[in-house]
């Protein structure tokens, strides 16, 4: 005979309803306060180590471009304003105007030039900064130390420049074209008339 009726528990079964729940122990106040400060306490040095570990693995930022170097951002041109010495007068003037590209300031240190009969000074005097959409203009001074020497008629004119930014410091030759080169032979020519051309 097939009956249908309450399932009773097998074997190594228990009746859910008939045992007694366990009794829920409750914890006394200074214990309740001392198990939030140590999971206060856990909770922040979780988080302090995770910071810590995000700031030791974080991706290094890419270093900052070199500027360029002091020849590459930097331009003297010839800005005329020779003047004309008499004949025996050993100095004479012109006027060059340098000009900084875009890049960090650069320090002009010494201007020269590459003949042992004439030297120069510049006004103002070096050392001097040149700074980007700043130019300078310079007084250039021509000293004739010995007429015999004078090479008037040099292809290629130039003045040296010494120069310094953050990347370097560098020799640099500027050749200040041909308005230059001829205004300056037709000044040596006036100063030193005897003196045969070279």
């Amino acid at each position: 005979m097939n009956a249908i009726g309450p399932v009773e528990p097998g074997e190594d079964t228990y009746d859910h309803e008939s045992t007694p729940a366990p009794p829920v122990r409750r914890l006394s106040p200074r214990r309740a306060r001392r198990l939030r400060t140590a999971l206060a306490a856990a909770t922040a040095a979780g988080i302090a180590a995770a910071g810590v570990t995000l700031y030791l693995t974080r991706p290094e930022p890419p270093p900052e471009p070199l500027p360029p170097w002091p020849s590459q951002s930097v331009s003297v041109a010839y800005a005329g304003e020779m003047s004309r010495p008499r004949a025996g007068e050993r100095n004479f003037t012109f006027a060059v105007i340098f000009r900084q590209g875009s890049a960090p300031p650069t320090t002009v240190r010494r201007i020269a030039q590459p003949s042992a009969a004439l030297s120069v000074t510049a006004s103002p005097p070096t050392p001097f900064a040149v700074k980007t959409g700043k130019p300078r203009k310079l007084i250039i001074t021509m000293h004739i130390r010995e007429c015999g020497e004078v090479p008037r008629n040099a292809g290629l004119p130039f003045l040296e420049v010494t120069l310094r930014n953050a990347r370097a410091i560098e020799k640099h030759s500027y050749i200040l074209g041909p308005e230059y080169a001829n205004d300056l032979s037709g000044a040596l020519t006036v100063a030193c008339p005897r003196t045969r051309v070279s």
